[in-house]
């Protein structure tokens, strides 16, 4: 979505539309976060507005994911919902010498020419989004070690460890609380 730099007012303007997640897909499977799918467009609802040469951008993200879970190996689909803010200032301004912003600071970002695309911006929030690990829920119990059974569907039959002889005198003390 490309919206044109002289069209943003200091009089705030919404928008909506439906990101492609083919986009974003492509994205995570060039990255550490390949795991991850989304499953549907994203939904965006974005509040814009200009204050001299910044244009600042509020928004909420709202999309269904997919991934398998890391500790049971099952696939699981959730929503992804993020708000964000964004200030973009243009380029020329960010690189005058004496600016009191360093562009590779990374506080802000920058935009060239007529037109802001919102795409790359939208596809960079939706990657802070996602969890780095996938887990179908926080409590996931996983596998098994021993026989691979997934604990989430009830416990498994292996026998408990003997655990090392060794360590037998250990067991037999009693945690006292006070």
């Amino acid at each position: 979505m490309k919206i044109k730099v002289d069209d943003i007012t200091a009089e705030a303007k919404e928008l909506s539309f439906r990101e492609p997640e083919v986009g974003v897909n492509l994205v995570l499977d060039a990255g550490p976060l390949n795991e991850w799918r989304f499953k549907t467009p994203i939904a965006v609802a974005v509040s814009y507005y200009r204050a001299g040469t910044e244009l600042f951008f509020e928004g909420q993200l709202d999309g269904c994911t997919g991934a398998v879970c890391a500790r049971c190996a099952e696939e699981f689909e959730g929503p992804l919902n993020r708000q964000f803010r964004l200030v973009l200032s243009p380029r020329s301004i960010a690189g005058e010498p004496g600016s009191d912003r360093d562009a590779e600071a990374g506080d802000y970002a920058v935009y060239e020419g007529d037109e802001v695309d919102l795409s790359p911006l939208i596809r960079e929030e939706l990657l802070l989004a996602l969890p780095t690990r996938p887990l179908c829920r926080e409590d996931c119990r996983g596998l098994c070690p021993r026989c691979g059974a997934n604990l989430n569907q009830g416990d498994c039959r292996c026998p408990e460890p003997a655990g090392d002889p060794r360590l037998a005198p250990f067991r037999s003390l009693k945690i006292q609380r006070s």
